[in-house]
């Protein structure tokens, strides 16, 4: 999602400055002149914050900032071990922290109209089966997003909790499986495998990440802010208002089923 985003801002002959935590990742936009290759891992706070900086200075300030990291863990919350829950909540949560307020910071002192977006997820929402760690953080993202909202409405900077639903991407391929299953039964195994093969059907027929790309250039375009949903029709715009109109309990009840979970 993050290589559509950079390639539409391109093609809209915007400059670049792209992250990954390793460089040749980021070869296949080398070739665009506009495009600023930038190696940052949000696991090493001062290394982030100090190449942050490094970029914004090298930009002469940013119009747009997109803070689109991060990553899955799958498994029962015993089996998750707490150095990973650790490793996931820092770097997802704690160290997007400290950087979305250097990144606040810099937008403040430049003092121009910019937008400050944060990408959590639906599953705010609609938190995601044996996903813990990930939906805590993307739902503590959104609340920092709610909080910079209230803090900045008075300034220049459109702050956006952009919340992505299913899109076609490696996301599912990367996840990391949980270590320990001394917790399962045999019960929560074939509950959580069945939960694997809806999420891995989902992707598949989700739509393509430039979906996202363009929900979100539109939503800059327009300046807007608050939150943005992007998927496919049932899941961006008729799930949010049905699980506003019906009791929780049921709606609870229909996602569990959904992912066979009973």
């Amino acid at each position: 999602m993050g290589q559509a985003i950079a390639e539409l801002w391109l093609n809209h002959g915007y400059a670049v400055w792209g992250t990954a935590r390793q460089r040749e990742r980021l070869s296949v936009l080398a070739e665009n002149a506009n495009f600023h290759p930038v190696e940052m891992d949000l696991r090493n706070r001062a290394q982030f914050l100090e190449v942050f900086s490094a970029a914004e200075h090298d930009a002469g300030g940013f119009d747009v900032v997109v803070n689109n990291a991060g990553f899955g863990v799958f498994g029962d919350v015993c089996d998750v071990s707490t150095e990973v829950w650790d490793d996931q909540i820092t770097a997802m949560l704690m160290n997007l922290m400290a950087l979305v307020r250097k990144q606040t910071s810099a937008l403040m002192v430049r003092g121009k109209t910019a937008s400050l977006v944060n990408v959590s997820s639906l599953a705010v929402e609609f938190p995601l089966p044996y996903m813990s760690g990930y939906n805590v953080a993307k739902a503590g993202l959104s609340a920092l997003s709610e909080s910079l909202l209230l803090e900045l409405k008075d300034s220049k900077i459109k702050v956006l909790d952009f919340r992505p639903g299913d899109f076609r991407t490696q996301f599912n391929s990367a996840m990391l499986p949980a270590k320990d299953s001394r917790s399962r039964d045999e019960g929560n195994v074939d509950q959580s495998r069945t939960a694997w093969e809806v999420l891995e059907k989902n992707l598949e027929a989700a739509p393509s990440p430039q979906m996202a790309a363009q929900d979100l250039w539109v939503a800059v375009e327009r300046r807007r802010e608050g939150t943005i949903r992007t998927g496919d029709w049932f899941q961006a715009r008729v799930a949010p208002i049905l699980n506003r109109c019906v009791p929780q309990r049921l709606a609870r009840a229909v996602r569990w089923r959904y992912f066979g979970i009973r």
